[in-house]
Parts: C-alpha cells; structure tokens; sequence
C-alpha cells in the first residue's frame, strides 16, 4: 500500500537547497550568491559565522544585487556553476522602499 511518488518529487528530494543573499550579478544568467551559516565550535561552543559563495544560473537574469534567493543544487553549468536559482525570496529595493513609505506614513 505505497503511495505513488511523481517522478518530478523524486528528483527534488536528494538535493540540497540554500537561501542567501546575491552579492554580484554583473554576468550574464549567472549570479554569485553568498550564504551565511552559523556553526557551533566542537571545543569552545561558541557560535561562529561563515560565509561561502556559490556560483548560480539565474535564466531570466530577475534577481539583482542585494536580492534573497533560493538556490537548488543541479548538474555542472560550467566550471564554477552547480547551483540554480528557484526563486526570488525577497527583492530588496521594493523591501526598502515599502518599509520607507510605511515609516513616512506612520504605519510603523
């Protein structure tokens, strides 16, 4: 009494995702995306922040710098690209802007 898994479902589940910040989008369909990860130290338990940049193939070339993104883990682009880009999180000049036109207003 399995359930039927679409085939689709099944190549989404091995890969790794990740949410950073785009930090240069000057090529073209290609971003680079920094994430920040936390990690505890095995002998000082203390809390220390990494970042790591990763490469990412974004299509339509919609994110822009600043920009949160979800990117997901796919086969080699090229060199360097081994990650693509889901979706746009949160674009972060319409974020700005919406939060300066609430606080102008007295929203917040």
């Amino acid at each position: 009494m399995l359930k039927e898994v679409p085939m689709e479902a099944k190549r989404e589940i091995n890969k790794r995702k990740m949410v950073g910040r785009v930090i240069k989008d000057k090529m073209d369909k290609t971003v680079v995306v920094e994430v920040e990860k936390f990690l505890k130290h095995p002998k000082y338990h203390k809390f220390i922040k990494r970042k790591l940049r990763y490469k990412a193939h974004d299509e339509n070339n919609s994110s822009k710098t600043g920009d949160r993104v979800l990117i997901v883990e796919t086969r080699p682009m090229s060199k360097d690209k081994r990650w693509l880009v889901k979706q746009v999180v949160r674009h972060e000049e319409l974020f700005l802007v919406k939060n300066e036109v609430a606080h102008d207003s007295g929203e917040i």
